[in-house]
Formats: C-alpha cells, structure tokens, sequence
C-alpha cells in the first residue's frame, strides 16, 4: 500500500473517531437537559398542587352540633311557653261572703291544679272579712284575698306606702237580703225605709204597717267586714249606725235572734240569708209597694224546708231589678311573682265555664 492511501485511512479514521465522540457529547447535554427538563416539571406540579387548597374533609367541615344541655334549655322553653305553672301552699282568705263558694267551688280547684294546696287563713286576733284580708294581702300574710267590697282609696294608700298597688278583678254578683221572723206580718220595705230602721229614725213595725211591736236591729260592726261596709256606704250614706242597733259577731248567731225575736231584723249576702229554714227572706224595693224579692217564685214556706229550700232570684240580680246587689272581687298585689300567678290563675278559673258554674251551684251569680 502506498503512502497516500495510509493518509486517506488515518484521516478517514480521524473523522469517525472526532464525530463519534461529538455525537456521544451531544447525547449526554441532551438527556442531561431531559432530566432537568423533568425535575423542573416535577417541582413545578409540586408548587402547583401545594398552592391549591386542600379538599374539604366532610367530617370537619360539617361537625354534628352538640346535643342540648336540659338544664340550659329550660329558661327557653319556659319562654316561649309562659310561665310554668306554680306549686306549693299558699295562704288566701278575706270575705266571709264568700263561704259558700270556699264550700262548694274552691275544693275543685286543687284538681284541676294539683301542684297547688290553698289554705284559708284566719286573721288573728282580728274578725274575717273582707277589710282584714286585704290588710292581710297588704302585709303579705296571703297571696290573695276574696272580697265582698271593691277596693278603695284608703287601701291604695296603704298598698303605695309598701311600694306596690293592688289589683280587683270581679268574679260573681252578689244582693244583700234582709232576715226577718216568720211570723212578722209585713210584705216589705223600701230601701229608704231599712236605712231609716238602721239609723235608729223608725224603731217600731207599726211605722211601717206592721203591729205594735218593737224593732230590733242586728248587724255586724263596720270593722268587721265587706258585707257591712257596703251596707254602711250603699244604704245608710256612709253615716253612723243608730243606737237602737244591736252589734253581733258574725251571721249565724244573728239570724238565730232573729229566729227568736218576732220584731228583729239583719242583713247579709243573699246565699246566707234565702236558704235558711228559721227565718224569711224579706222583699225589698226602691219606691213602696214595689217590693223584689231575693228568692225566686214560687216561695218555699219554712214547713216545707229542708226537704226544700228557696234559691237566689238570679234574674232579679242580673238584671239589676233587685235594689241592694254588687259584685265579689278577688284582691292580688300588683308584683310579678309567684303569689300573684297564683291569684291570677285561681282568678281565671273562677271565670272559667266550670268556675262559673260552680259560683252559681255556690248560690251567688255568675258573670258569664
């Protein structure tokens, strides 16, 4: 071989060897540059998804609300449902008027209020009545009292001076009936005429065309209660009770002079009065010769009594034909506390249908 064909081969070699090793350095930037290419997309998806707010976790997102606590629930179910209603014993008391109701209508109270045990409460040293239980609401010794009275300026005064005021909400109408012997021979008397009797002006029953006999006049004293307050304002004009009258403790030792006496003569609320076997009831009317009596026709002689009694002449009273009516009244402070729910609610029920019945099976009239 010559020399020039050695030179071609060591140059062609030169060539291949030199390509080679450019194309093997090519090779090696190129994956070099894909693996970087890679890492970058790599980091660049990490920072992506880190930046990303995470997917909510349904359990975190939407936690169970806790279950209510009894005890911290209660003030709002009390809220919205008004006020729970009371227990215990709670003292009342006032009006002896109102005894036949305490008989018939107050025993059903407790069931229809089982949580609630009334206890009527005499005053001490005091006779009953309506003026000594309003004084007893005003010094706090019951939570409400019945009375036969309304309210007057006196008693507001008192109630003011202890901060609060009082409250009356009438319930029933009620007439005073006069008691007289049976073998008294007069039809009745004018109103006019018994105010005349009560301030001692007429003292015999031929004044008022009866016989010869001499009038005795019974009440209870003006301190004792409502019933004689009403009859001291109403019929006698709020002046003195006459000397000729004979003062006496209370209705049944009163109507059993009255029994014994032919001339005597007493008042008091009708249901204590229109019942009674021992002595009559006595019309009464506002001109002479129109005379309302407070029992209903036809009249029940006392020899038909007690297997029948008179009742009430309800329309009389209703309707106002009756000269001598008025209305009964429960007294409550004005407080929010708990002895005012209790008179407020043994209020609505005397008002109720039931309450109203029961007043009138008490013999007194109902408002509804």
């Amino acid at each position: 071989m010559n020399k020039n064909s050695n030179e071609t081969i060591v140059l062609t070699l030169s060539f291949l060897l030199t390509a080679g090793l450019a194309g093997g350095t090519l090779w090696m930037f190129r994956q070099s540059f894909s693996r970087l290419g890679k890492l970058d997309n790599s980091s660049n998806s990490s920072n992506t998804q880190t930046s990303q707010p995470p997917a909510p976790n349904p359990v975190q997102s939407a936690p169970a609300p806790p279950a209510p606590n009894p005890v911290q629930s209660a003030p709002a179910q009390a809220q919205n449902q008004g006020q729970s209603t009371p227990t215990g014993i709670f003292n009342y008391g006032g009006s002896t008027t109102w005894a036949p109701i305490r008989g018939v209508a107050d025993p059903e109270f407790p069931r229809d209020y089982p949580g609630i045990q009334l206890r009527y409460v005499d005053p001490i040293g005091r006779t009953p009545g309506s003026g000594t239980g309003i004084q007893m609401v005003i010094d706090r010794q019951l939570s409400f009292s019945q009375s036969s009275r309304a309210l007057n300026d006196k008693d507001q005064e008192k109630a003011r001076l202890r901060g609060f005021k009082l409250i009356q909400r009438d319930v029933a109408i009620d007439g005073l009936a006069v008691a007289v012997n049976h073998d008294l021979p007069v039809k009745g008397i004018t109103v006019d005429q018994l105010r005349d009797i009560y301030l001692g002006k007429i003292r015999n029953w031929r004044e008022l065309g009866g016989p010869d006999l001499e009038i005795i006049p019974y009440s209870r004293r003006l301190s004792d209660g409502g019933t004689v307050e009403f009859f001291w304002e109403y019929v006698l004009d709020k002046k003195d009770f006459g000397e000729n009258v004979k003062f006496i403790y209370s209705t049944t030792p009163a109507l059993r002079e009255v029994s014994k006496n032919r001339g005597g003569i007493y008042y008091a609320t009708a249901p204590e009065i229109v019942p009674q076997c021992t002595i009559k009831p006595f019309p009464i009317g506002r001109t002479k010769g129109n005379y309302v009596p407070p029992y209903a026709d036809p009249y029940i002689p006392p020899d038909r009594c007690p297997q029948e009694r008179n009742s009430i002449n309800f329309s009389a009273f209703r309707n106002g034909d009756y000269p001598i009516t008025r209305k009964l009244f429960v007294i409550t402070r004005d407080e929010n506390n708990i002895d005012r729910q209790v008179g407020d609610l043994y209020t609505d029920w005397l008002l109720s249908p039931k309450g109203q019945e029961l007043i009138a099976k008490s013999g007194y009239v109902p408002l509804r």
